[in-house]
């Protein structure tokens, strides 16, 4: 039986959907296609249907996470009456966003798997950090445009580094230091 394209186009992109929810929790080698299209209520022979490859799958949830988050922090930021930069800091580097990294930041949970893939999932990877630099450079207080870059690329680094190290040591204190620690020194936080 036949899906309808407008059905074809919503299995696609519960397929990229759940992709990016489970690439977040796992890591990109820690699921499978099968486990993938399960996931998503499809079965997996429909896999090839929709993408080339893991590949192709791994790079459009990519891009599809950050523009989840990207839109995610416009309109938190929009809803907001206080300085943007602090409001993203404090949203990100809350222990909420370190518990839940399904529903996270794409850049903190797959940096270290991104480093090993393939030239595509790497370009999608550095379009997603690209963006999220983006993003906080327009979260700054106006400065001239060569040094809000600059900064932006210091809280990116920052906030993601703090966000991982954050998920990986085992002692709550340390964990929620470095998200402390990390928003105290933000620009345009204080």
């Amino acid at each position: 039986m036949r899906v309808s394209k407008e059905q074809a186009a919503a299995n696609r992109e519960q397929i990229v959907h759940q992709a990016a929810r489970l690439f977040r929790e796992r890591g990109f080698d820690g699921i499978g296609v099968a486990e993938l299209m399960k996931n998503a209520g499809l079965t997996h022979g429909g896999f090839y249907g929709h993408f080339d490859s893991k590949e192709q799958l791994m790079a459009e949830a990519c891009e599809y996470a950050i523009g989840v988050t990207g839109r995610r922090w416009r309109r938190l930021v929009s809803d907001s009456d206080g300085p943007s930069m602090d409001t993203l800091a404090r949203r990100y580097l809350s222990k909420r966003h370190r518990d839940a990294p399904g529903d996270g930041c794409v850049l903190a949970a797959l940096a270290g798997d991104a480093a090993r893939q393939s030239p595509p999932v790497r370009a999608a990877f550095t379009g997603s950090v690209k963006r999220f630099i983006d993003l906080l450079g327009n979260a700054l207080p106006t400065r001239a445009k060569a040094a809000r870059r600059q900064k932006a690329v210091a809280a990116c680094a920052a906030m993601v580094g703090a966000l991982v190290l954050s998920r990986a040591v085992d002692d709550p204190a340390l964990s929620e230091e470095f998200l402390d620690a990390v928003a105290a020194q933000l620009p345009g936080t204080h």
